[in-house]
């Protein structure tokens, strides 16, 4: 007889795989033993991928990367190796990530007696995940409930039935012996589990004539597609992560272009989450404004509570009338003469480096602070040749943590990445270059804007003159890290590019195993590069 630790975990992983999961990152631990052996048999017969990582934080954004593609599940051990999953699990609760945690347990009569490695983990991430299942200790029946639970946990994850995908939470109570006590696990295949997802309802027309801009955040594909929005006719603003800069009508610079234009928009389409832009933000949240919300979820965004519609899906009939001619052509004049003042000459910067970053195509990440920002000026905009850019961010709470796992786990579904970022955001994951010996590369280069601390804060009001005597050590937070070091350290090829051309040459370059590129900027100009460049492009808008 298998013991019943190892029954369980067989039926665990079993369950996993029938509900759709191919990819598991683990991070080894002692309880959670039963599981690391039954996931290796699994990986044996070509039933899924594991992906080993010491550490339970970056273990964590790893997954989440891979779920950025598809569903992902991450294992644990017990205790505090839980704990170091939260990040993460915010991150994909409000990104809509479909992300499975699996923790080890100790079984009910070793907690709250002292026992080592135990604390109370029984929804220790709250209202966060989208379910939590308890699988206690069963020595009698250990495959007992455990396929409905964890397919349901899984389709949970996926939104098919909620239409509100995100993290789920499955704690896995394992006795002592943790070890497999009889011969290889060897099973067919399991057979998928088929659930009809529900269906969105029908579209809601909008007439055309009003002077309309489409705002597309992190999300939007998921409500209306290039094709589709391009077809309406109307400027698109997208943020880079929008999956929608490449449609016919979407703009750049789009938050510079919308302070000159904002007091003629009569009406704004909403798809997505859109949360970069302290312009957009303001135009959402006037009253004199229609304001239409296709979230492609369940859920939606209305931060302002300006919404008069949310709608599923919209539908809009007709052909664009000479007013909204006219209007497009003015958003895609203001476009093109912004787009010709950002290719202007001069050295580099963080727009400047955006742009050729994600024009080289291919999958990108950005960072959560000045990165996504600069991508969101200066990134190309329009149709894009074959291999365009895909575009990921942690938008979902917009932490700069586990950016470089992020990236990894993308890199993992078998593409190419290019991360771009700044050095708090490297520092803050640097551990996420790390790479066992035993574990597959990955493609993955990262490119980091070091001006040596945090310089989204100078574009902030904290970056004023008067609170210089604090902006420093309290907001910059300079580290002086040596990034070429550090890259050394984890076995990461490194280049430090100085001009336009040098980072062009690295650019054409194809991503083979793992590299760091480091363009080092002025953090004293940060504040006065950010002004003159909008005042210079808002003056391109107006001209």
């Amino acid at each position: 007889m298998t013991n019943p630790s190892t029954a369980r975990a067989r039926a665990v992983v079993t369950a996993l795989v029938a509900a759709g999961v191919r990819d598991v990152v683990l991070a080894p631990g002692s309880r959670s033993a039963p599981l690391a052996y039954a996931l290796h048999a699994a990986e044996s017969a070509g039933w899924l991928q594991v992906h080993i990582r010491i550490d339970e934080r970056s273990a964590g954004f790893v997954a989440l990367g891979i779920a950025r593609v598809r569903p992902a599940a991450v294992v644990t051990t017990s205790g505090t190796a839980v704990a170091n999953l939260h990040p993460a699990v915010l991150e994909a609760a409000h990104s809509g990530a479909p992300l499975v945690v699996v923790s080890a347990d100790r079984p009910h009569e070793l907690r709250g007696v002292g026992a080592n490695q135990t604390t109370d983990q029984v929804k220790i991430f709250g209202s966060t995940v989208r379910s939590f299942t308890e699988l206690p200790a069963d020595d009698a029946d250990p495959a007992r409930g455990v396929r409905s639970a964890v397919t349901r946990a899984v389709l949970a994850a996926i939104g098919a039935r909620t239409r509100t995908p995100g993290p789920v939470h499955l704690n896995v109570a394992f006795r002592d012996p943790l070890t497999p006590d009889d011969g290889p696990w060897v099973e067919e295949i399991p057979s998928p589990v088929q659930v009809i997802g529900s269906q969105p309802g029908e579209p809601v027309a909008l007439p055309r004539g009003p002077r309309t801009v489409v705002v597309a955040g992190d999300g939007a594909p998921s409500a209306a597609s290039v094709e589709q929005a391009a077809s309406w006719g109307w400027p698109i603003l997208a943020e880079p992560s929008s999956g929608l800069r490449g449609a016919a009508t979407a703009v750049v610079a789009g938050r510079v272009i919308v302070e000159e234009l904002a007091d003629q928009i009569e009406r704004v389409v909403v798809l997505g989450r859109p949360t970069l832009s302290r312009p957009v933000t303001r135009l959402l949240a006037r009253d004199d404004v229609d304001v239409v919300v296709v979230p492609g979820t369940a859920d939606w965004a209305d931060v302002a509570g300006t919404a008069r519609v949310i709608a599923d899906a919209v539908a809009v009939p007709g052909e664009l009338d000479d007013g909204e001619q006219d209007w497009l052509h003015r958003w895609l004049a203001a476009s093109v003469a912004v787009a010709a003042e950002l290719a202007q000459p001069r050295p580099l910067d963080g727009p400047a480096v955006a742009h050729a970053v994600l024009a080289a195509g291919g999958t990108v990440v950005l960072g959560s602070s000045m990165a996504v920002r600069d991508a969101d000026l200066a990134a190309p905009a329009g149709p894009a040749p074959s291999g365009a850019t895909r575009v990921f961010a942690n938008r979902g709470l917009a932490g700069i943590d586990g950016t470089i796992s992020t990236a990894t786990g993308l890199a993992l579904t078998g593409t190419p990445v290019r991360a771009l970022m700044g050095d708090l955001t490297f520092a803050h994951d640097v551990g996420g270059l790390a790479r066992g010996r035993l574990e597959r590369e990955v493609d993955l280069q990262v490119v980091v804007l070091n001006d040596d601390g945090g310089s989204i804060f100078a574009t902030l009001e904290h970056g004023k003159n008067e609170y210089a005597h604090t902006f420093g050590r309290f907001f910059a937070t300079p580290q002086g890290v040596d990034i070429a070091a550090l890259a050394a350290g984890f076995g990461a090829v490194y280049r430090r590019v100085s001009t336009a051309a040098e980072l062009a040459e690295t650019l054409t370059m194809p991503v083979r195993g793992r590299s760091v590129v480091e363009v080092r900027l002025d953090p004293d100009t940060a504040r006065q590069r950010a002004e003159t460049m909008t005042a210079r492009l808002r003056e391109v808008v107006r001209s």
